[in-house]
């Protein structure tokens, strides 16, 4: 009887091709104060920019997840690639100002919801199928680190690229990367996906099954905050930077803001993996609550660091970056195991689709508070306006601890 096929290489291949899929990801962040300027943008235009991309998101997910329970994965997954390409370098060649820039984000969180976590069930179904029911909480912990390896890349390409040309090279460039994560899953998964037995019995956007088990809920709801924070620094954690390089006593010490931001979001992969083997030595619920509680706190002393020396504002921020994203794997392993039988599909589903509530809103309530806390209305002006918004994400990811406790299972992390 021949031995039972490795999945290491499936899985370095999926992660491979979710993190050149994502060199876009980030570039619109990135290039922020650029746009800020060209495009004379409020710090609201700002907002609404950066999360209408997680509204194209939200849209798009509930369907293109949830059909993974009934089609083949990789269907969705390989169409959305070519949007994820479309998207981009539409962005690149054919955006002028608001309301251009705007379609073409939408565009490209639609591509998201159909690449992110159906690329996540494709490779869930073939280890299944290769290794049964054995803890793919690994797989998953460097899958969804993936993530943020990929927009650290992009952060740092994007001022690079945007420096020696201009941003619509960025943006263009950007887009060789989902052709790339074409060709990287077509050369590493086997022709024929595995048969999936449990089929839900019930309607494609029937997700009462999943709204009746508390503890996938619970995972689901902490997701929603995690991502709230998370997306609140990924969008404007470069724009912070600038800001505090030229407030603070010291300048930026010849740091571009760009790169800084690229380093903290590679923090993701070992946190987050971290984080994942923390919590199946203490249990996640648990190693969860630790992370966001001192992830909440870091962000009210981040938000009123600006004029510190730089070189603590950076320390702080990396340090951050490692709260932000600990908790991650933890999350979204916790919630593939708790999902109800046959609705694997539609629970990372509502996963995305309410968790990345989380990541439209908290773009946009951080610009809107910006704005609303400033003596002129101008908002990123002051220390007081920087300070209010990350204590208001401070305050919004201490929900996240509290849904695990009043939703956790008492027989089961």
């Amino acid at each position: 009887m021949s031995p039972k096929p490795s999945p290491t290489p499936l899985i370095v291949a999926l992660c491979a091709a979710q993190i050149v899929s994502m060199l876009g990801a980030a570039t619109f962040p990135a290039l922020l104060p650029t746009f800020l300027a060209e495009w004379n943008l409020s710090k609201t235009d700002a907002g609404w920019l950066n999360g209408i991309y997680y509204v194209g998101y939200l849209a798009a997910v509930p369907v293109l997840v949830s059909l993974t329970d009934r089609t083949p994965p990789r269907k969705i997954y390989y169409l959305c690639m070519v949007l994820t390409a479309v998207g981009t370098l539409g962005f690149a060649l054919m955006t002028s100002g608001f309301w251009s820039a705007f379609v073409f984000r939408v565009i490209s969180g639609v591509a998201l919801a159909g690449t992110y976590m159906p690329g996540l069930k494709l490779l869930s179904n073939h280890l299944r199928h290769m290794a049964g029911d054995k803890d793919q909480s690994r797989a998953v912990a460097f899958y969804t680190s993936s993530f943020g390896i990929g927009v650290a890349i992009s952060f740092y390409l994007s001022g690079v690229v945007a420096t020696a040309l201009d941003w619509h090279w960025a943006f263009g460039l950007a887009s060789l990367g989902p052709a790339a994560a074409m060709v990287l899953a077509v050369l590493a998964f086997p022709h024929q996906d595995p048969e999936q037995t449990d089929r839900p019995s019930t309607h494609l956007l029937d997700f009462r099954p999943v709204f009746q088990c508390r503890a996938a809920m619970g995972y689901v709801l902490a997701y929603t905050a995690h991502n709230f924070e998370l997306f609140v620094f990924r969008a404007w954690g470069v724009t912070y930077l600038v800001f505090a390089a030229a407030t603070g006593p010291t300048g930026n010490m010849g740091w571009s803001a760009t790169a800084i931001a690229a380093v903290i979001n590679l923090l993701a992969l070992p946190s987050s993996v971290l984080g994942n083997e923390l919590s199946r030595r203490f249990g996640r619920h648990r190693i969860i609550t630790m992370v966001m509680l001192s992830s909440a706190v870091l962000a009210c002393v981040l938000g009123i660091s600006a004029d510190w020396p730089y070189w603590v504002v950076v320390g702080l921020s990396l340090l951050y970056g490692i709260t932000l994203t600990g908790d991650s794997a933890s999350i979204t392993a916790g919630v593939v195991a708790a999902a109800p039988k046959g609705y694997q599909g539609a629970t990372m589903a509502v996963h995305s689709c309410i968790g990345f509530i989380g990541a439209f809103a908290g773009p946009l309530m951080f610009g809107v508070m910006l704005d609303f806390t400033s003596p002129t209305g101008v908002g990123g002006e002051t220390i007081a306006s920087w300070g209010w918004a990350f204590a208001f994400t401070g305050l919004i990811v201490t929900l996240g601890p509290l849904a695990l406790a009043l939703l956790r299972e008492k027989k089961k992390d």
